[in-house]
């Protein structure tokens, strides 16, 4: 999986698109799937300018997976 088809997902799923950022940085309190050095990628909850529970993947997939399974666990994340 890539970031396009997990964005496609999350659409169908009916995921806010308010509660994510598939580019990185840190929105205030969104789900946070980033791009980082050295071929890395990293899942985080983006709070107040900080990056909370980071977990860094050697694969774009394998972020992209966590990431799908994190929030779509987050019972606060309204769902269709």
């Amino acid at each position: 999986m890539n970031r396009k088809q997990l964005k496609e997902k999350l659409g169908s799923l009916g995921v806010d698109p308010h509660a994510y950022s598939l580019s990185g940085g840190l929105p205030n309190e969104q789900y946070v799937l980033s791009e980082e050095p050295n071929e890395q990628w990293g899942v985080y909850y983006s709070e107040r300018g900080q990056k909370t529970g980071l977990k860094n993947f050697d694969s774009e997939s394998s972020a992209c997976y966590f990431f799908l399974d994190k929030i779509t666990r987050d019972l606060s994340i309204k769902l269709k």
